[in-house]
C-alpha cells in the first residue's frame, strides 16, 4: 500500500529521460541546491526546443513581443554610459525570454502543471531544513564541488543575522522563493484534499466484497495529502522567519485568495481579524496599539512599523530609492541610463552601495527607458489577461484543473507584487522560476485556444 501510494504521488519520476520536459523537471528539482547545474540543463532544453520548434515559436504573438523587447533592450544598452555593464545586464533578461518561448511550447497540459508544482514542493524541503538549521542550530558551511557546480554557503544565524536565508544570498530572495512554492503547494493541498474526500465517499458506497479483491475497493491513501500538509506548514514557518514583510503580505494575500476562491467565509473572517490585529498593533494610535500589543508578538508589529530597526539610514528606505529611480527615468526617458547602472549612480549620490531600487518596474524605467518598460509591462498584462480568460471558460476546465491553473495565476500575481517592493531579477533560481511559471500559463492557454479554434472551424 505504501509503495503504491508513493509511486502514484511521484509518477513523473518514472518517465523516460529522453523527454525534454523530463530534463526540465529534474533541473527544477536540483535547482535550489545547484543553480548552475539546473540553469545549464534548462538552458540546453530551451535551446534544443527552440531549434526544433522554431516555426511554431516564431508564429506566436507573445514571442514576437518579447523579440521586439529584446531589440529595444539591445538598443538601450548601446546608448548606455557604461556599455559593457549594460550589455552584461542583458543576460538577466534575454536568455530567459528564450526559456519562456521554449517552455511555453513544451508545457501544454494541466498534468504538467501538477508535475512542476510537485517537483518545486519536493525540492524546497532540503532548502527549508537547511535554513531552519541555520537559524536555530547555528549551522554553517562553506562547501564547493567542481568550482560552482555545487557551491553551498550557509551563514550561521542567517543573512542578515536573525533572518533565515538558507542557501540563498539574502533572506528577501529566500522569502520570494518560499512564497511561490507556498502558493503552489497550497494549491496542490486543496486539490488533494478535495480528491481524497470524493474518493472516500465513493469507497464507502462500494459493496463490502470488493474491499479485499480490487484496487478500486482499497481505501484511498492519505499519504500525498500528509506530505503536502507537512511541506506547506514547513514552508510557511520558514517564510515567517525570513522576517520579510513582503513575503508575509504575499502569504496572507494567497490565503485570502484561496479562501475567496473556495468560498470559505469563516477563514476569510479569521484571516482578516488576525491581519487587522497586527496592523492595529503596528500603526494605531498609542492607546489602541498598546492594547493589541499585549496579544500580538513584537516580532510582527515591530517589523511592520520599523521599530525593530529604528536607526535605518534614509538612503536605505524604499521611498528614497524609488524617488531617485523615478528622477533618473525622467532625465533619460527614451533609453534610460543602461542596465545595471542604478547601483553606481545611487552610490555616487548617496554614498551608500545598493544593488537595485527595490522595484523592478522603476528600475527598468530608469535603466532602459519608458518604451521598453511599457512594452515589458504590457506583455505581462497580456499573459495575465489570457490566463484569466481561460479560467473563466468552464467547458475546458473541470474543478481540479481550474484550481491548479488558478494557483499558477496566483503565483504569477505574487511575483509581480513582490517585484513592486523588491527585485528578483538577479537571483538565478527566482528569475528562471518566474519565467517558467509564465511559460506554463501561456503554454496551457495556447493549447486550449487552439482547440477552441478547431471546434469553431472544423475542417
Amino acid at each position: 500500500m505504501l509503495g503504491a501510494s508513493l509511486n502514484k504521488v511521484f509518477y513523473y519520476f518514472k518517465s523516460r529521460w529522453q523527454s525534454s520536459w523530463n530534463y526540465s523537471l529534474w533541473a527544477l528539482l536540483i535547482f535550489p541546491l545547484s543553480p548552475l547545474l539546473g540553469a545549464v540543463t534548462i538552458g540546453i532544453v530551451s535551446l534544443i526546443t527552440c531549434l526544433k520548434q522554431y516555426r511554431k515559436i516564431s508564429r506566436r504573438p507573445l514571442n514576437r513581443g518579447f523579440a521586439l523587447l529584446s531589440v529595444l533592450l539591445i538598443v538601450t544598452a548601446g546608448f548606455a554610459q557604461d556599455k559593457t555593464t549594460a550589455f552584461v545586464g542583458l543576460f538577466n533578461l534575454l536568455p530567459f525570454f528564450l526559456v519562456f518561448a521554449a517552455h511555453s511550447t513544451l508545457i501544454q497540459t494541466f498534468a504538467q502543471l501538477r508535475q512542476m508544482a510537485w517537483v518545486l514542493v519536493i525540492g524546497s524541503m532540503p532548502v527549508v531544513i537547511i535554513g531552519l538549521g541555520q537559524l536555530f542550530l547555528g549551522w554553517s558551511l562553506k562547501f564547493e564541488i567542481l568550482w560552482i557546480v555545487f557551491a553551498w554557503t550557509i551563514r550561521p544565524g542567517g543573512n542578515p543575522p536573525g533572518r533565515i536565508a538558507s542557501l540563498f544570498m539574502h533572506a528577501n530572495t529566500f522569502a520570494a522563493y518560499l512564497a511561490i512554492v507556498f502558493i503552489l503547494g497550497l494549491g496542490l493541498w486543496l486539490e488533494n484534499y478535495q480528491q481524497l474526500r470524493v474518493k472516500r465517499r465513493q469507497w464507502r458506497l462500494l459493496p463490502t466484497p470488493h474491499y479485499p479483491l480490487s484496487s478500486e475497493g482499497a481505501a484511498p491513501s492519505p499519504l500525498p495529502l500528509l506530505f503536502l500538509t507537512v511541506a506547506v506548514i514547513t514552508n510557511f514557518i520558514a517564510l515567517i522567519f525570513t522576517n520579510s514583510r513582503n513575503g508575509w503580505a504575499i502569504a496572507i494575500f494567497a490565503c485570502l485568495a484561496y479562501a475567496l476562491y473556495q468560498g470559505w467565509r469563516i477563514l476569510i473572517s479569521s484571516v482578516a481579524a488576525i491581519v487587522s490585529s497586527v496592523l492595529l498593533a503596528a500603526f494605531a494610535p498609542s492607546p489602541v496599539a498598546h492594547f493589541f500589543r499585549q496579544y500580538v508578538p513584537d516580532f510582527f508589529w515591530a517589523r511592520l512599523n520599523d521599530d525593530m530597526y529604528p536607526d535605518r539610514p534614509v538612503a536605505l528606505m524604499r521611498k528614497t530609492q524609488w524617488e531617485f529611480a523615478w528622477s533618473l527615468a525622467q532625465e533619460h526617458p527614451w533609453t534610460g541610463w543602461g542596465l545595471r547602472s542604478f547601483s553606481g549612480l545611487y552610490k555616487a549620490q548617496m554614498q551608500i552601495p545598493l544593488g537595485h531600487p527595490h522595484n523592478l518596474f522603476l528600475m527598468l524605467a530608469a535603466e532602459t527607458g519608458f518604451p521598453s518598460t511599457f512594452l515589458f509591462c504590457s506583455l505581462l498584462a497580456w499573459i495575465l489577461i489570457i490566463g484569466i480568460q481561460l479560467l473563466r471558460k468552464p467547458k475546458y476546465l473541470n474543478t481540479q484543473d481550474r484550481l491548479i491553473f488558478f494557483s499558477y495565476l496566483l503565483a504569477f500575481v505574487a511575483w509581480v507584487l513582490f517585484n513592486t517592493v523588491d527585485v528578483t531579477l538577479f537571483e538565478l533560481r527566482l528569475n528562471a522560476l518566474s519565467w517558467l511559471i509564465l511559460a506554463a500559463i501561456c503554454g496551457v492557454v495556447h493549447r486550449y485556444n487552439q482547440q477552441d479554434r478547431l471546434a469553431s472551424h472544423p475542417s
